[in-house]
């Protein structure tokens, strides 16, 4: 445990058949574990081996049913730190990511943050667009996954936490902290991976985000902007 009154930070990771991600992705989250830190496993029912590379690496593994929203808010409720941090199995974390944490929420006053993102990939279009999610989100005030979403564990129960719906729980539960107060962005960058913009197309997965943010603006429900995502 954290000595001389620290806060302890419990960073929850949602997987589904990250077999290959997983091992370096705790590895990474080691010096947390070793400061006192918990890094808590939720598998959504992978068909690969993602739960037993990731035992013996993280304090807890465990299994919730499949969705984002269902395994974050499973590992929040078995979470024991007094903050919770939402990690994407392909983002890795700033050095010293814990200081940075604890230490802006308690400098600051805040209850909940986020960090700046940088995308892992060679394709030159990538850091303009993550520029421009970093820019959008101190204008709006509304934090992404990919940029590793953080929150006093009080608040977050308090709110319900991540709304059980496959598509925007992110977006929806930044709109719900923003009504509480301002997030903490740290300009200290986590970095995550740009494969899903390369897979897709960087150009065709650009305009596809946001032509679904803007339907999610409107009110089409998530459950059908899940369908047109996948």
């Amino acid at each position: 445990m954290p000595g001389n009154g620290a806060e302890r930070l419990s960073v929850i990771v949602p997987t589904l058949n990250e077999a290959e991600r997983i091992e370096p992705l705790l590895s990474s989250l080691s010096a947390l574990r070793r400061q006192g830190h918990e890094v808590i496993v939720v598998d959504g029912g992978s068909s690969d081996d993602t739960a037993r590379r990731a035992a013996g690496k993280a304090d807890r593994v465990m299994t919730a049913p499949r969705g984002r929203a269902r395994q974050m808010n499973a590992g929040a409720d078995r979470a024991q730190g007094g903050v919770l941090l939402f990690l994407h199995a392909d983002t890795v974390l700033p050095e010293d990511a814990g200081r940075l944490i604890l230490c802006g929420l308690t400098e600051t006053g805040r209850a909940w943050g986020r960090f700046d993102v940088v995308i892992d990939s060679r394709h030159p279009l990538l850091p303009v667009i993550a520029w421009f999610m970093n820019r959008r989100s101190r204008l709006t005030g509304i934090a992404t996954g990919d940029q590793g979403i953080f929150v006093r564990r009080e608040l977050f129960r308090t709110l319900g936490g991540f709304p059980d719906q496959p598509l925007m729980e992110d977006i929806e539960l930044s709109k719900r902290l923003l009504r509480t107060g301002l997030p903490l962005c740290l300009r200290q960058p986590v970095v995550t991976s740009g494969r899903r913009w390369e897979t897709r197309g960087v150009w065709r997965t650009m305009v596809l985000m946001w032509r679904l943010r803007w339907l999610y603006w409107r009110g089409v429900p998530a459950e059908r902007l899940a369908g047109m995502y996948r």
